[in-house]
């Protein structure tokens, strides 16, 4: 049985390091503003796999009390990116593993260049959720993960928390691509994080419903493919509309970088725009419409 930190436990941490506990997985949650809710009162999930809670968590307001463990799950924001050395470091041991389950681009490289790519996996989860109140999370679509080495091919460890995520009630897949995947989910990311941000904090649904709305989103997405193309990523038409079409059941949906936008908090600019774009311009790819998003989203939250 292996032993999980979840560091970044806000609804995509909570939700999957949850789902882990609910399983049998000892699991232990890294909390700041929702320590004395969850330590009180658990943590509660309402999903659309099966609602549960769990009335006791392990829980700690410092990596220091939580100690080693075999796999570290990063679910922060990349705004925070500048803690991994500090916060991670005692959570490992010599055999530990990190998951950054975080959105954008430069989580893997980072976390490689401070610990070494030998430890580091990816994973990106498609999924609609939110975090109510502390220690309450409402899931509302998906769910699945996608999980990969740092490096290009499948292992063993890869294949066994694969494993452990499908016990726990998770639909995931081992993938031999993992930077295919990245790009895949920023298909969705890039332009439905931002404009919804540039639109003054709106839903996916308000969005959609523009007279221009869906062909904004679509041509985005195109920019998108193209530059996952050039860096050796195909990404084909039929996911486009897939991500548009899966998009509408979701409604008055709220992407997580708008709820910062609303909320004041820092936005993932780097990960999720700023380094694509400058992949893109690296890699010889004109995209005008991202490059014209990311300009209006650093005017909006600088």
């Amino acid at each position: 049985m292996k032993t999980f930190a979840i560091v970044g436990a806000g609804a995509v941490g909570s939700y999957y390091g949850g789902r882990l506990a609910q399983a049998g997985n000892e699991v232990r949650f890294l909390l700041r503003a929702d320590f004395e809710a969850v330590k009180s009162e658990g943590l509660r999930v309402e999903s659309i796999d099966g609602d549960f809670k769990l009335p006791s968590v392990i829980c700690a307001q410092t990596p220091e009390e939580l100690g080693p463990v075999d796999v570290v799950i990063v679910a922060w924001k990349a705004t925070s990116n500048d803690l991994y050395e500090e916060v991670l470091a005692p959570l490992l041991h010599e055999g530990s593993v990190i998951v950054t389950l975080q959105n954008g681009l430069g989580n893997v490289e980072a976390l490689g260049a401070i610990f070494g790519m030998d430890r580091v996996l990816g994973a990106m989860c498609f999924v609609c959720i939110n975090r109510i109140e502390p220690g309450f999370i409402r899931h509302t679509g998906g769910g699945m993960i996608a999980l990969g080495e740092a490096r290009l091919g499948m292992t063993e460890r890869l294949e066994e928390l694969n494993g452990i995520f499908e016990k726990a009630n998770v639909h995931c897949d081992a993938v031999e691509n993992f930077a295919k995947t990245i790009w895949r989910k920023l298909v969705w990311n890039i332009p439905f994080n931002g404009l919804c941000i540039t639109e003054g904090g709106i839903d996916t649904g308000v969005l959609l419903a523009q007279p221009d709305g869906e062909e904004r989103v679509r041509e985005l997405m195109f920019e998108v493919t193209r530059v996952a193309a050039a860096l050796g990523h195909e990404i084909d038409d039929e996911f486009v509309e897939f991500q548009i079409s899966r998009t509408y059941p979701m409604k008055d949906y709220r992407p997580s970088s708008m709820i910062d936008f609303v909320n004041g908090a820092p936005v993932e600019v780097e990960a999720i725009w700023g380094e694509p774009l400058r992949q893109a311009k690296a890699a010889g790819v004109d995209v005008p419409r991202l490059k014209a998003l990311e300009a209006k989203i650093r005017g909006m939250v600088s």
